[in-house]
């Protein structure tokens, strides 16, 4: 009867406090790592910030002060990513780290209104390349297991080396969790396998069975009892929770579905409730589960919709917990600008009576051994207390438990003294606003009853506002026989202006790191793997400031150098097979080095150049002539880009303004407006039928953001902003006038934003991400002819990986794609081809350019394609609203009953002599 019997807690509520009940001051980094990016004490809460490229570690308290407000600080951690941090569970003030500068530190922190320590009490370096995750014994003191991308090590932090090292993962490892009673040691990993590790016994894996069937990342962690849980994805790409019993992983117990999304979902779980915490990095939903060990094994609680999507989450240990009001789990929600306390409750009556049915001995605050003890064999559970506010022990202060002196006094690494030697405040900001829907709905609360458990934030955007076509778009890199591989020398540290390199529909043109700004040419159509040898190159004798290739001429290349000059190249057919030494032209005007390049997007031979002179120059290729010179700007020009007809230029500057110049009518700006605060770069390009402008750049708190003008009225400001994340790089956009999609990826980044771009509210729809496993130098989009339409590939860029150049399809998934989707193909401007000429467009004429159909010959349009006859998936109303007979009720129910117990008249398996061979049966 388990089945049927009621849980205790199945009315349990999340209860989101209002923003003046949120943590401030925060600056979470949507940073890429296997941890969580918050951990919490009874009375601390360590998170990532974004400050110092991720280096450091923002640090609160749990609870507020006697003001009502929380005190904010960080600590400067590690010289690189902060990727996992861990307090330990016997110490609310001895807290792990662990980073991409490949150590782990032990930190005596303080309270947020005091000094920090400017040195760890202990450092250790594993020295096994990055380290992921970081977590402490839960029942030994001084005792971590570290991860790195593929092995497991433990340490005693009173020792020099490891205690043990166990087997390397085949693989990515994404996920790490000790059993309770700190006797086994779970892992996943991305070669999609769960292995449970006794590390006291061997090094190998005592068991490992297939886990979740996409290797996309996945977490795990120990739940009642015996049994383990994993989140990760199925093959459609659904997220997944199962749930497994570690005495038998042969099969799941049972598993569930939510939504189709990409986002990683971190599960948290109280023991002493039985409750489970589901979220997703980067959605704006939390799911509540109640873990059982029978059937139902998972049965939704809750589903709660923020206001802010998650960076990170974190449970607070269930000592710190107010009994008085029947709060049972208190969660720390880690947004890009605040952590969110919401208090999970039993609705019951408040007051002075504690409900001990609600709160079972947890958990108490000392180690049961020390870590020498562990590993020679001990295992002893840590002493239960109870949550009884008369019994309760109280949270101790950091003078009150010192780990012994022995095990933090000695630094292993001989680590160099911090340079900064006090604690950073953070500054005072203003919250960035959410991408979330919730915002707008007026759900204060942010809980949603009885919902079912496939639904989705993506459910709720779709309920509450327009969502893009192109929502589901999907980036995937092509079959490596298309990548030219072995690059070598690459030059990784071009102008922030500069695209970083150029690729038209047949070449890519790369510069390197040697002297004499020379720069290599490689045919897209000879892929494979280079020569360890020398290649021919173009030398520039200059280093590069930008280049970029003739688009009515695939031969030529432009390059504009420190010297000030511009160069013209010309490529011979079939490729480089000797270095080019002597251009084919020099251009010269410009007083001081050149920022960018842009060729005009209609007249053959018209190049706009920008320069450290301020001015920007039009130049004819023809003549080799200055045609035009544009003044106006007070400050470094960051970005230019020619309107889609060719008319107007406009200018992003340094000095916080957009430009728009009509440069056959006035050398002066036409118009000019706000624009990004931030001064560390920016870029522009014209959407919407040349009818907005989109600059990328960043806020006052060099944050990346997404801002959208009228091209109309530039003094009234942009229209409608979006943030993006924090990062150092300036995100390089492109925009498809066919599809409106705008992508958009910094140089050095993972990920490559994608947004189609409206001129209504909301303006700025978001779609789905594409995210690459190493950092990329940048993108090229090809000419949309080179997409397959067949296979709804809406753009194809080139990548430049440290080593490679990789051809990206970005693709709409579709179900009819027999038929040519002529909804996503409009005719499509050929812009490889010129209208007319420098000289022609200079004296006044307007061009335009001639469109094709992507469709090929033998595909029918899908908005000409038969309609497919729809199937009925429930029987009509009249059925069910019919009058029945009491004689038709009656031989319904009994020819239900009779289907039920079949027909006893069936011969029975072993008559009908299945699987026996006749002439057998016979001997």
């Amino acid at each position: 009867m388990n089945r049927f019997k009621t849980s205790k807690y199945k009315n349990t509520t999340p209860k989101i406090p209002k923003k003046d009940g949120w943590i401030a001051n925060v600056r979470g980094g949507s940073f890429s790592s296997q941890g969580n990016h918050i951990k919490s004490s009874c009375g601390l809460v360590a998170f990532n910030t974004d400050q110092a490229g991720g280096g450091m570690v923002g640090l609160s308290s749990v609870d507020a002060g006697s003001d009502g407000k929380w005190t904010v600080t960080q600590i400067s951690c590690h010289a690189d990513l902060v990727t996992d941090l861990d307090f330990s569970p016997s110490d609310d003030y001895l807290l792990a780290t662990c980073s991409a500068d490949e150590t782990v530190k032990l930190w005596r922190v303080c309270d947020p209104d005091q000094d920090q320590p400017s040195n760890a009490e202990v450092t250790l370096s594993p020295g096994d390349g990055r380290l992921e995750v970081v977590l402490f014994h839960p029942a030994a003191s001084g005792l971590l297991a570290v991860a790195s991308a593929r092995a497991v090590q433990l340490w005693d932090v009173t020792r020099d080396s490891a205690l043990t090292v166990l087997e390397q993962h085949a693989d990515q490892l994404q996920g790490l969790a000790w059993k309770e009673d700190g006797s086994l040691l779970a892992s996943s990993c991305k070669d999609k396998k769960l292995r449970l590790f006794d590390p006291r016994a061997q090094p190998s894996a005592v068991q490992c069975v297939q886990g979740h069937q996409a290797n996309r990342d996945s977490r795990v962690l120990w739940v009642k009892n015996d049994n383990l849980l994993t989140t990760g994805f199925n093959q459609v790409r659904q997220q997944e929770v199962r749930l497994w019993d570690s005495r038998k992983l042969t099969s799941s117990l049972s598993s569930l579905s939510l939504a189709t999304s990409n986002a990683t979902l971190m599960p948290l779980f109280d023991p002493d409730s039985g409750l489970l915490i589901v979220s997703g990095n980067g959605e704006s939903v939390i799911d509540c589960f109640e873990v059982n060990t029978s059937e139902p094994f998972l049965s939704q609680v809750s589903h709660c919709l923020t206001d802010a999507p998650t960076r990170g989450v974190a449970l607070v240990p269930k000592l710190a917990v107010d009994v008085g009001c029947c709060e049972v789990l208190r969660l720390m929600q880690l947004t890009d600008s605040f952590i969110v306390p919401i208090i999970y409750q039993v609705p019951r009556k408040a007051g002075q009576d504690f409900h001990a049915d609600l709160y079972p001995d947890t958990a108490g605050h000392s180690a049961s051994m020390t870590a020498d003890e562990w590993w020679k064999g001990e295992n002893k559970p840590v002493e239960r207390v109870s949550l009884n506010p008369s019994k309760r022990p109280k949270p101790g202060a950091p003078s009150a438990q010192k780990t012994p002196a022995k095990d933090l006094t000695r630094d292993k690494s001989k680590e160099e003294t911090s340079t900064s030697s006090s604690p950073l405040s953070s500054p005072s900001s203003s919250a960035v606003p959410s991408r979330s829907p919730s915002s707008t709905s007026g759900l204060s609360s942010g809980f949603i009853p009885s919902p079912s458990p496939s639904q989705s934030s993506r459910a709720f955007q779709n309920m509450l506002g327009p969502s893009s076509k192109f929502r589901h778009i999907q980036g995937a890199v092509l079959h490596r026989d298309t990548h030219i591989t072995n690059l070598r020398g690459l030059h990784l540290t071009t102008p922030g202006e500069c695209d970083g390199f150029c690729a038209n529909g047949q070449r890519v043109a790369v510069p390197l790191a040697i002297a004499g700004g020379q720069i290599a040419v490689f045919e897209l159509s000879q892929p494979g793997k280079l020569p360890d040898t020398a290649l021919p190159t173009i030398q520039n004798t200059v280093s590069v400031a930008d280049f970029c290739w003739d688009p009515f001429n695939t031969h030529k290349l432009v390059v504009a150098g420190d010297d000030a000059k511009i160069r013209v190249w010309q490529i011979p057919k079939g490729g480089l097979t000797e270095t080019l030494t002597e251009p084919e032209c020099v251009l010269r005007g410009h007083t001081e080095k050149i920022y960018s390049i842009k060729f005009h997007p209609l007249a053959s031979g018209l190049l706009a150049s920008s320069s450290y002179d301020l001015t920007v120059r039009l130049w004819s290729l023809e003549t080799g002539e200055e045609v035009k010179r544009l003044s106006g700007h007070q400050d470094q020009i960051f970005g230019m880009a020619w309107s889609p007809d060719g008319k107007l230029l406009a200018t992003v500057c340094k000095d916080g303004k957009v430009r728009l110049y009509d440069p056959r009518k006035s050398t002066a700006p036409i118009q000019e407006g706000p624009g990004p605060e931030g001064h560390r770069g920016a870029r522009v390009v014209w959407v919407c039928d040349g009818k907005y402008l989109m600059v990328s750049g960043f806020d006052s708190r060099s944050e990346r953001q997404l801002y959208l003008f009228s091209a109309e009225s530039l003094a009234s400001g942009s229209v409608a902003s979006a943030p993006a994340d924090v990062s150092p790089s300036t995100l390089i956009p492109f925009y498809d006038p066919d599809t409106s999609v705008l992508i958009l990826t910094g140089k050095g980044d993972t990920r490559v934003y994608i947004y189609e771009i409206v001129p209504e509210a909301p303006y700025f729809m978001e779609c789905s991400s594409f995210n690459s496993s190493e950092p990329h130098k940048g993108l090229c989009f090809l000419p949309k002819t080179e997409c397959d339409v067949c296979d709804v590939e809406v753009a194809r860029a080139i990548r430049l990986g440290k080593s490679t150049i990789e051809p990206v399809a970005f693709r709409v998934p579709r179900v009819r794609k027999e038929f040519f989707q002529d909804d996503v193909f409009p005719e499509t401007s050929v812009w490889w081809e010129s209208s007319l000429s420098a000289d022609a467009w200079l004296s006044g004429s307007n061009g335009q350019q001639r469109k094709i159909s992507l469709r090929p010959k033998d595909m029918m349009p899908v908005s000409e394609a038969p309609k497919e006859a729809p199937v009925r998936k429930y029987l009509p109303s009249s059925v069910y609203l019919e009058e029945k007979t009491d004689e038709q009720k009656k031989e319904e129910l009994l020819s239900a009953m009779v289907a039920k117990l079949g027909n006893r008249e069936d011969p029975l398996p072993q008559e009908l002599f299945e699987g026996v061979d006749e002439e057998e049966w016979d001997d």
